[in-house]
């Protein structure tokens, strides 16, 4: 594979990944029935409300990636693999401790806060798809970081619209500067 397709599979790859990370987000995760019979919804929001800064983020890591020069695009893809990584955290977090993580939720339908008197609300848990998609979004999201790091030096650099370009400057003030720089100001 070419070094343009590498650097747009990586791009296109880690923008997808930050969307359906912040979609993921905005999803519910969690469904609790308490103990009176009453059934309750738990979005992401409340589950694991670090992902909608991650995943946004990561969008704008992967904007930044696609005009970075070299080193820049090493520390972007660094930044990637951590972001992934704490996608990873904050979903697995929420699905280890369910109850912990609804309190929100819960508190906001009964009045009732703390942790034993939460799960002693709380007659089951069960969780949709979406926190384990979250957990697939953020190793994904990482494996995209390393493969940066690992292709980085076959991308093609940023282009020259980027660059800073010299204005020449043919005043006399310019020339005497020409000068001074050790330039001749007649060539």
């Amino acid at each position: 594979m070419d070094a343009s397709r590498l650097k747009l599979l990586a791009i296109l790859a880690g923008g997808v990944l930050g969307a359906l990370t912040l979609i993921a987000w905005t999803q519910p995760w969690f469904a609790l029935t308490l103990t009176n019979g009453r059934s309750l919804a738990v979005a992401g929001q409340v589950a694991a409300p670090a992902l909608s800064a991650l995943g946004l983020a990561s969008l704008a890591l992967v904007a930044a990636l696609a005009i970075a020069g070299r080193v820049f695009r090493v520390v972007l893809a660094a930044v990637e693999v951590v972001i992934g990584v704490l996608v990873v955290v904050s979903a697995a977090a929420a699905l280890s401790t369910p109850v912990a993580a609804s309190a929100a939720t819960i508190t906001d339908a009964v009045g009732e806060s703390g942790a034993n008197a939460l799960a002693a609300l709380v007659a089951s848990v069960s969780a949709t798809a979406w926190p384990y998609l979250a957990l697939a979004f953020g190793a994904l999201s990482a494996l995209v970081g390393v493969a940066v790091l690992a292709t980085t030096r076959r991308w093609p650099g940023p282009t020259r619209r980027y660059e800073a370009t010299a204005v020449a400057d043919d005043s006399a003030a310019g020339n005497w500067d020409a000068l001074s720089a050790g330039e001749d100001p007649t060539r």
